[in-house]
């Protein structure tokens, strides 16, 4: 699956769960942290495998429920210690709906079901030795997947996936535009006290003193 789809995925899963959990919209903090989660198990085993040799291929420990699960307790436990609760909660759904979501992945792009991308190291998956950079993969294999797109190539399997990112930015707009929201802010705050310091203003306060 690509990052992209591994990112949409999980923001609509957190997304809803605030929704009907908590009956509040996902913060920055957490949008950011759903996301980073969601795309740290390729960010973990695909530099080990292709740049470093560690591995095969790029579905192993990163990939694993063995490993998935203790990181999202501790990740959760870390955060509830912080007063930020929902943080954990976020990085634990994000990291895991990485690992169902492959294996769902490889049943539509290839018709077979991999339940073994998730059980390194109790099974590990056949794959290609390492070979290129992470970099260089991905550069000329997201080539591929946006000519096609804008060849009008579309699979069913496209359709679905430009139909999921729409569903996920109408949730994201609704719940208020998180990270993007934050940086506007945070913007707004700089301007703000940029303004405040200028020439004119600053004279002003020395002319009161």
């Amino acid at each position: 699956m690509w990052p992209w789809e591994h990112a949409l995925v999980a923001y609509l899963a957190y997304s809803l769960c605030c929704h009907v959990v908590f009956r509040k919209s996902p913060t920055g903090l957490e949008a950011f942290t759903v996301v980073f989660a969601s795309l740290l198990p390729d960010l973990i085993d695909k530099p080990l495998a292709w740049e470093l040799g560690v591995f095969d291929n790029g579905y192993a420990i990163g990939h694993s429920i063995f490993f998935a699960v203790p990181l999202a307790i501790f990740a959760g436990t870390l955060a509830h210690t912080v007063t930020r609760p929902r943080v954990g909660l976020a990085f634990g759904l994000g990291y895991l709906s990485h690992l169902p979501a492959d294996v769902v992945d490889s049943v539509f792009r290839k018709g077979i079901f991999q339940i073994e991308l998730m059980l390194w190291p109790i099974v590990s998956v056949h794959g290609q030795p390492p070979g290129p950079s992470v970099l260089e993969v991905f550069i000329h294999s997201s080539g591929r997947y946006w000519r096609a797109v804008l060849a009008g190539d579309l699979s069913t399997y496209l359709l679905l996936q430009f139909g999921l990112a729409g569903v996920v930015l109408v949730v994201w707009l609704i719940d208020g535009a998180p990270v993007f929201r934050e940086c506007l802010h945070a913007g707004f705050r700089v301007a703000r006290a940029l303004l405040g310091r200028t020439p004119d203003s600053r004279s002003n306060q020395h002319g009161r003193q």
